[in-house]
């Protein structure tokens, strides 16, 4: 019976998913934003992020079917990051070697795979001192069943990062930023 067990406990184990989120796409809004407000020569630093309560900073587990993590397994933080630095290179205003350079803290990433919602918050500082948060609630279509919910909540992670980035470049004080 303790075999019987075991052996149903490493299949369980071995039976575990992941679930990437997909690469970050850029989001011409975004872009179109960042050209209104005359973003050049913007240089972006280190972003760190909140703890994840019981969770590391790369994955988080989705209702114990399995982790959901970044396409490349770097944490949350980095992938926001990256995501900015990209859609500032499509706009034509990163620079890394600007004297104005803006780093960041993830103060928030958190989901309901039940409701279908991730939860972000952003804090951007400038080196000139100035600094801007924003937030995201982003809604998505989740399901009842544990593994279409967990993929469905890795697959909207890419959109709500879309949608918290629009947030900061259109933001009436993100120009203040820049300067």
């Amino acid at each position: 019976m303790r075999l019987a067990l075991s052996v149903v406990a490493v299949a369980m184990l071995a039976g575990c998913s992941t679930y990437a989120v997909p690469r970050y796409s850029i989001s011409a809004d975004n872009v179109m934003a960042l050209k209104s407000a005359a973003a050049s020569g913007i240089a972006v630093g280190a972003f760190t992020q909140a703890p994840i309560p019981n969770q590391n900073p790369n994955s988080i587990m989705c209702r114990g079917v399995g982790p959901i993590k970044t396409p490349d397994g770097e944490p949350f933080a980095d992938f926001v990051r990256t995501s900015l630095v990209s859609e500032l290179k499509i706009a034509g205003a990163y620079a890394p070697d600007a004297p104005v350079q803006l780093t960041g803290r993830l103060d928030k990433i958190d989901f309901s795979s039940m409701s279908g919602a991730w939860n972000l918050g952003l804090s951007v500082s400038s080196s000139n001192g100035r600094s801007l948060s924003v937030s995201e609630n982003y809604a998505y279509s989740s399901s009842y069943f544990g593994e279409t919910a967990c993929n469905q909540t890795a697959q909207a992670l890419m959109p709500a990062v879309q949608d918290l980035i629009a947030k900061l470049v259109h933001a009436p004080d993100f120009p203040s930023l820049l300067k």
